[in-house]
């Protein structure tokens, strides 16, 4: 084969770079004159001995909490594949790993199972590292009205694993640079950042069979991509502390999504169903919805729809049309106002709701008990 013609410089980067031709000066290949186009073949050349930037704070800072959170991720799934969302692991002690994840993950996968979609009926969960490693997962119980779930599998031998430190979401403000890690669509370890958009945020728990669960209360929105498969996994602050679990996203909608927070009230949860395997819950046996008093006061209340019997709202005499505006020292406008007093403690314990019936206030005693298991 006859040398093509190129310059004495362009044979010599043409050799050092593989290029497989042998050029010689004058050569027009593909219609380009090599004396020509230099500019080309020294802007490739130069690209080759480009070294790495020094990257800029906010890269700097990515990078880190991805180097130290990202291996305490874990995605969730099914034997068979089928994935649903992401964990962080919390705890690690005697050959047993504890993560948290979302309820409606491990329910999501859980009913998949029954329902044979996706899933072999009887096929337990799976817990996939981030090493590749997948074990089997059970779950020790979760709380769809927090929407917060734990579940635990056994150490790998060889595992070293990351437990992530936990933060505190009432230290967040807004503007300040947050970080989702998960598994969006499949993609595992996934990183976004963004910013926290607002705090103080309100979303209504997936309940059971298409019912409206409870209002989640000071929810963190963020506009760090979360996709379906963040769920469960870790919103984190500039130092890798865990300040968030991803838990929504609103369709259709662009950077707008949602972390319960590490709080008070996550803790309770969380140690709840490592210890229990569910979080007790007052019952008072009404249907309620929120309406406004008929008094002309502008005030507003739960009021009953319906009453079930032999409950504790029948035994104390409530009817449906009653508009419960207190409970105990606590006034009543909403029912969420409602549910958010029908905790742990207030169950077993006589208390007082005010009620107003046909224009009058009448003060009734109840003594919620537990709420009954699904």
């Amino acid at each position: 084969m006859k040398p093509l013609e190129c310059s004495t410089k362009q044979a010599a980067w043409s050799k050092a770079h593989g290029t497989g031709l042998d050029l010689l000066p004058g050569v027009i290949l593909h219609g380009v004159r090599y004396e020509q186009s230099m500019e080309i073949f020294e802007n490739l050349q130069a690209s080759s001995r480009l070294e790495a930037d020094e990257l800029d704070a906010y890269s700097r800072v990515v990078r880190d909490v991805t180097d130290s959170l990202g291996p305490a991720v874990i995605s969730i799934g099914t034997s068979s594949g089928r994935g649903g969302g992401s964990g962080v692991i919390l705890g690690s002690h005697e050959g047993t790993t504890t993560a948290v994840t979302n309820s409606h993950v491990v329910r999501g996968l859980r009913r998949a199972q029954t329902q044979g979609q996706g899933a072999t009926k009887g096929d337990g969960l799976k817990a996939t590292l981030v090493d590749g490693t997948t074990v089997d997962a059970e779950v020790l119980g979760d709380d769809p009205a927090s929407d917060l779930g734990v579940v635990r599998f056994a150490t790998p031998p060889e595992g070293n694993l990351t437990v992530a430190p936990l933060g505190e979401a009432q230290n967040l403000v807004v503007g300040q640079l947050v970080v989702a890690i998960g598994s969006p669509l499949g993609f595992q370890r996934t990183v976004t950042a963004g910013v926290v958009s607002a705090l103080g945020r309100s979303i209504r728990s997936q309940g059971e069979g298409g019912r409206r669960g409870r209002l989640i209360e000071n929810v963190i929105q963020t506009d760090a991509a979360i996709n379906p498969g963040n769920s469960g996994g870790p919103l984190s602050d500039a130092s890798g502390r865990v300040v968030g679990i991803n838990t929504a996203i609103i369709g259709g909608a662009q950077g707008i999504g949602f972390a319960v927070p590490v709080s008070a009230a996550f803790r309770r949860v969380v140690f709840a169903l490592v210890t229990e395997g569910r979080v007790r819950r007052a019952f008072l046996g009404v249907g309620v919805v929120t309406r406004a008093a008929q008094d002309g006061s502008g005030g507003a209340g739960a009021q009953v729809e319906s009453v079930s019997p032999n409950s504790p709202a029948a035994r104390a005499g409530l009817r449906p049309g009653d508009l419960i505006v207190g409970f105990g020292d606590d006034t009543i406008r909403s029912t969420d106002d409602l549910l958010n007093r029908l905790d742990g403690p207030a169950i077993g314990q006589d208390v007082t709701l005010r009620v107003m019936r046909g224009g009058r206030e009448l003060a009734l005693t109840t003594r919620p008990q537990e709420q009954p298991t699904e």
